[in-house]
């Protein structure tokens, strides 16, 4: 039932969400995260971290409601892990390097509600000085622009109920996100969004950080090409081969004002061969067992 105007947006309200957190030696950037759930007014936050080497759990529990232990059998099945343990009506899948602004939760909230998505992710703004951050920056302003969209990523807003009967596949080591929203529009006709709403990340500008980003992309490729490349068409598997080309690449560049757009074109290249090196290597991998 839709809200009133006498009730306005009833579910937006952030102490109906639990935030779900996976980590992995994040105590560079874990602490501002939980801190801007809290802020938010989230009403539960589970974190689920991944035998963290550093100081992440200690300080996740000075924030959370729950520190599970991740066995590293892959992100869809840390993430569940939270989803199972969620005791609230909106689950918020939620980086370790999202930092969200006041109101934002409730800005997804409110457009999960009014556009009758099956799911909402934010838009995101990355921070940092230096050519990789404003290229970086620059790339996700042109690429995640807000509007309807088939896969959509972390901070993710879905219905709790949903979630947990119909949770991420375990089996999707990388490409949780895709696999799931493909999942859900072919067996429930879900749609899903980018909200216009603006969420931080931080932490992850360094170049060592873009290539280990860029590289689980690209095993993500792989996992989704060799899951499906055999009830697709060869039109489809040529979209899904050219789809890296186009959307870190052709698409962002287009996007862009003059001159950014070619200043940025060390970044695009960059990026792109990163994730295709990472799913010819994955390819490689799996044909050499």
């Amino acid at each position: 039932m839709r809200p009133t105007t006498q009730q306005p947006f009833m579910s937006a309200d952030p102490s109906r969400v639990t935030a779900v957190v996976c980590t992995r030696d994040c105590e560079a950037s874990i602490e501002a995260c939980l801190r801007s759930l809290r802020d938010n007014g989230v009403g539960e936050i589970i974190v689920v971290d991944a035998s963290s080497s550093d100081q992440t759990r200690e300080i996740a529990g000075l924030f959370a409601d729950e520190v599970l232990t991740d066995r590293g059998m892959g992100l869809g099945t840390a993430r569940n892990l939270g989803i199972r343990r969620a005791t609230l009506d909106f689950i918020l899948n939620c980086g370790p390097d999202n930092v969200m602004p006041p109101g934002s939760i409730r800005g997804l909230l409110e457009a999960k509600e009014t556009g009758g998505w099956a799911g909402v992710s934010a838009m995101t703004l990355v921070e940092g000085r230096g050519y990789a951050s404003w290229a970086s920056r620059r790339y996700k302003i042109a690429r995640f622009t807000p509007g309807e969209r088939s896969v959509i990523g972390t901070p993710t807003l879905f219905d709790t109920a949903m979630i947990q009967r119909h949770p991420f596949d375990d089996r999707a080591t990388y490409s949780d996100d895709a696999e799931l929203c493909e999942r859900w529009t072919s067996v429930f006709g879900a749609r899903f969004a980018i909200a216009d709403v603006v969420a931080h990340e931080i932490g992850q500008n360094e170049i060592p950080s873009l290539i280990t980003r860029f590289v689980s992309y690209g095993r993500s490729d792989h996992e989704t090409f060799r899951r499906s490349r055999d009830s697709w068409s060869r039109r489809r598997r040529m979209r899904s081969v050219l789809h890296p080309l186009r959307v870190d690449f052709l698409e962002p560049f287009a996007r862009m004002p003059f001159p950014a757009d070619f200043v940025a074109v060390p970044f695009l290249a960059f990026i792109t061969f990163t994730r295709y090196a990472s799913w010819l290597r994955e390819a490689w991998t799996d044909r050499a067992r």
